[in-house]
């Protein structure tokens, strides 16, 4: 895959995006949550299946816990018990406990709206906070996790070591236009079409313009 062919690319994986369930933050941004919301079900996201994230929000965390003052509320044990089973459920708990102070110290009680300053925030890495900018606050933001970082190697727009390099290098090649949507639709193939292992290739939507798919 070259430069050249991101437009074409992103049309097709836009529509093949469009006809399937979207990741769970995105869906929530586009039904009209707001950043608190968003922001605790991207943190809970991070090593979770989107079905376990989607049930855990929608029937435990969220009907408990609608606003910073119920985070301060509840213990770290109960907000663990509401969050679990997703992954790291304890860690992602006592982090989340922490927030609503960090909040109050350094950004007057909101949640900032750049990349830089909600990786300030215990919990938050660069993908959590890139995704928050994009979908909460509607802003460019390059989102990368393991779907987007092994996809664009594997296609050969990048070739990179660590997410973080995956991210810089986007920055770099995709028209801003794009930064926004790129993830969502990478995310939703990376989980059905281009998998860790044994990638389907044969029923894939961008094998024209990927270097693995064209050499398998």
């Amino acid at each position: 895959m070259k430069p050249a062919d991101v437009p074409a690319v992103h049309r097709a994986a836009l529509a093949e995006f469009e006809s399937h369930p979207a990741p769970v933050v995105d869906l929530m941004g586009a039904q009209g949550a707001g950043a608190f919301r968003i922001l605790l079900a991207t943190i809970l996201s991070a090593r979770t299946k989107d079905a376990c994230t989607a049930k855990v929000c929608r029937e435990k965390l969220f009907p408990a816990v609608k606003s910073w003052d119920d985070v301060r509320r509840l213990s770290v044990d109960e907000l663990a018990a509401l969050v679990h089973p997703v992954g790291f459920f304890r860690q992602k708990a006592a982090a989340i406990k922490k927030i609503p102070d960090v909040l109050d110290a350094k950004f007057g009680g909101r949640i900032p709206e750049t990349v830089e300053e909600l990786c300030e925030l215990p919990g938050v890495g660069r993908k959590t906070a890139n995704l928050v900018v994009a979908v909460a606050f509607k802003k460019p933001a390059v989102c990368v996790d393991v779907h987007v970082h092994r996809i664009m190697n594997r296609m050969g727009l990048v070739k990179t070591a660590t997410p973080l390099d995956t991210e810089m290098a986007l920055r770099r090649v995709l028209p801003e236009k794009y930064w926004r949507t790129w993830n969502a639709c990478f995310v939703s193939h990376g989980q059905r079409v281009c998998l860790p292992r044994n990638p389907r290739c044969g029923e894939c939507a961008l094998r024209r313009w990927c270097d693995t798919g064209a050499a398998r």
